[in-house]
């Protein structure tokens, strides 16, 4: 997953929380980056025609965005259930945000085979609380 993807995974989750456009405070804070940052790529995303974004409003994905973001949230899930199901890594989240940017589609389809991922993920993802609603079950002591 490349920069760009975690932007995407960014926007859609800051749709669902917003219930509408994401806004560039929102962005800025999941991603732990500067508005200016956000700025840039959405600019960025918008020339590729993945984000729609009008000044005040914020960004919202194009179908081919939601596609790559959609994408994007499964291999962090992917991660996410491997580290703490499989490795039972106490600070999974952690582990998993540093790994997302360095996991391509291929390794993480890889991991997705040995690990037991439920059909709903990513929609089992709970954008407030960032974090997998269903993966605390199976974690049990293992959540942070």
């Amino acid at each position: 997953m490349n920069t760009a993807d975690q932007y995407l995974k960014a926007i859609y989750l800051a749709q669902r929380i917003e219930d509408g456009p994401a806004s560039t405070g929102t962005l800025a804070e999941l991603l732990d980056v500067s508005p200016a940052s956000v700025n840039e790529m959405i600019g960025k995303l918008q020339e590729r025609e993945l984000v729609d974004h009008e000044k005040y409003k914020g960004a919202s994905l194009t179908d081919e965005g939601l596609e790559r973001a959609h994408n994007a949230l499964q291999t962090y899930c992917i991660i996410e259930r491997f580290l703490a199901n499989v490795l039972e890594v106490e600070e999974f989240r952690d582990e998993a945000r540093a790994l997302e940017s360095v996991i391509d589609d291929t390794v993480a389809e890889r991991l997705d085979t040995i690990i037991d991922r439920p059909e709903q993920c990513p929609d089992c993802f709970d954008a407030e609380e960032d974090c997998c609603e269903l993966l605390e079950l199976e974690a049990g002591g293992h959540a942070d």
